[in-house]
């Protein structure tokens, strides 16, 4: 016995030792009443110090794993599932097994159906993949991060690690007010729910405005984000896609629509559209607020990606064009822009609405981590933003330039959309089938995520794939890209 201890890493050698023993008795390994080693004896066996026996000795007692008898020595307390066993309360021998996935849900059944990472084709080592568009971690500036730690942990340490409150960090909510002002939106009689990531403050957001009685309706581009399709399924909504154009979703089909059916609530991502990179012209924008307003259409505004433009000016959010109407729900994330570690996003939107869902965050999850919140706060009050995205604008810019240039070389018979962000989108002859693509390429150590995934309707996109290079290096992005052309050549 004691033989099979290893001491792994620099965790502390006392807690270390204290698991082990902890283990033994849990497993049954050793008995209740029987007598452990003396320090002495187990600092040798274990080949640690006696003071660091001693110290787990009494770590074992504090937390009932063992007794101590003065003069006597260290025992093995009776735990109490082992004493039920021994009374035979339970029997070993006919554990209790239940069929899991007879038991779940509709609800979980389509999650699983939904997942798309549980779909993907899994990378072998140094493959090429452009499936991410989760921003470079090399651009990430830890100084600055941990400086934003350091200073809000001097300031209220102590209350940050407590409880805090489901609307949110007050410092970090006002700060974000300011924010969506300086974007030219109207606050006055709005508020906001700070949440864990964009994701989270969509289905708060769903979850409230599903209708009770019947299945929803909801309106979005097509293609559209698949975190959102997924949502929007598992919430029990109807999805109506509107096809994309070059500058935005088609407004006369999104009009027709409107005249003949009816909608509980629009998600429209304006600005570098997930997947198809496009912006929405500013024409656009007022065509289709005017729509949402005619119809009294709620509209979930996806603030996706805003921050990284390359080139031209600055347009508006669809929530400012609304003025001092309360029709639009913002979501807004520094997700793909800044840290996707720190899972902070917010809900903007009428006052009333705000405090709904703050009710249902409690319901949920309490609240967003208060840490989380207080580094974003005090990074971005530090005035660190502005420098880091000027610093990653100018990086994606190049990659985006070398993967667009890379694309037009290497697949000329494919269509690209995508006007800024973190990616682009091909879209091939029809009879490219880009999940075979993707196959083929797979063999070759690069793959991509295949378009048809944030179609609405099966057999949609089947000639598309979306091409994230944010994470991929400018040689690997030129490899790959040619890869994907002289296999894409068996397709035309």
């Amino acid at each position: 016995m004691f033989q099979d201890f290893r001491l792994i890493g620099d965790r502390p050698v006392m807690i270390q030792v204290k698991e082990y023993v902890k283990r033994l008795i849990i497993k049954g390994v050793l008995q209740s009443d029987q007598k452990l080693p003396s320090t002495r004896e187990m600092s040798v066996l274990l080949k640690v110090s006696r003071n660091t026996v001693i110290a787990a000795y009494e770590g074992l007692e504090d937390d009932g794993f063992t007794y101590a008898i003065p003069g006597k020595g260290s025992y093995v307390a009776a735990l109490a599932s082992h004493s039920a066993a021994n009374n035979g309360e339970t029997d070993g021998s006919d554990d209790c097994r239940i069929d899991w996935k007879a038991r779940l849900n509709e609800y979980a059944v389509s999650a699983e159906a939904l997942d798309m990472m549980k779909q993907g084709i899994r990378a072998r080592k140094a493959t090429i993949s452009f499936t991410s568009i989760a921003p470079d971690e090399q651009l990430f500036d830890l100084g600055d991060v941990r400086r934003a730690f350091m200073d809000r942990m001097a300031i209220e340490g102590q209350v940050l690690l407590n409880y805090g409150y489901a609307k949110g960090y007050k410092p970090l909510i006002d700060y974000l007010m300011h924010y969506m002002e300086n974007k030219g939106v109207d606050i006055r009689g709005k508020d906001m729910l700070i949440t864990s990531g964009f994701t989270e403050g969509f289905d708060i957001v769903l979850s409230a405005l599903r209708p009770s009685a019947r299945r929803g309706a909801a309106i979005c581009e097509n293609p559209t984000h698949h975190t959102a399709i997924k949502n929007l399924k598992l919430q029990g909504f109807e999805i109506t896609g509107i096809p994309m154009e070059h500058d935005g979703m088609d407004v006369k089909r999104l009009e027709a629509l409107l005249q003949t059916n009816s909608f509980d609530l629009a998600y429209l991502t304006p600005s570098y559209h997930n997947p198809t990179g496009i912006v929405m012209s500013p024409a656009k924008r007022s065509a289709v607020m005017k729509l949402m307003k005619r119809y009294r259409i709620p509209v979930i505004e996806d603030g996706f990606n805003e921050e990284l433009r390359y080139s031209g000016a600055h347009i508006a959010p669809l929530i400012a064009i609304a003025g001092q109407g309360n029709g639009v729900i913002y979501i807004g994330s520094f997700s793909k822009v800044l840290f996707p570690g720190l899972r902070v996003g917010w809900v903007f939107g009428d006052r009333e609405l705000i405090g709904s869902l703050e009710s249902i965050k409690r319901a949920r999850t309490i609240h967003t981590s208060t840490i989380d919140q207080s580094i974003l706060y005090q990074y971005l009050f530090n005035g660190n933003f502005d420098k880091y995205v000027k610093k990653a604008r100018t990086e994606y810019k190049r990659k985006y330039e070398l993967a667009k240039a890379c694309c037009e070389a290497h697949l000329p018979d494919a269509r690209l959309s995508g006007d800024g962000g973190l990616h682009l989108f091909l879209t091939f002859p029809t009879g490219v089938n880009a999940r075979q693509l993707l196959e083929a390429c797979a063999e070759q150590g690069v793959i991509f995520t295949p378009g048809d995934r944030f179609f609405i309707q099966e057999g949609e996109g089947t000639n598309t794939l979306r091409l994230g290079f944010s994470r991929v290096s400018d040689a690997n992005i030129e490899r790959g890209i040619q890869i994907i052309g002289e296999q894409a050549l068996s397709f035309l």
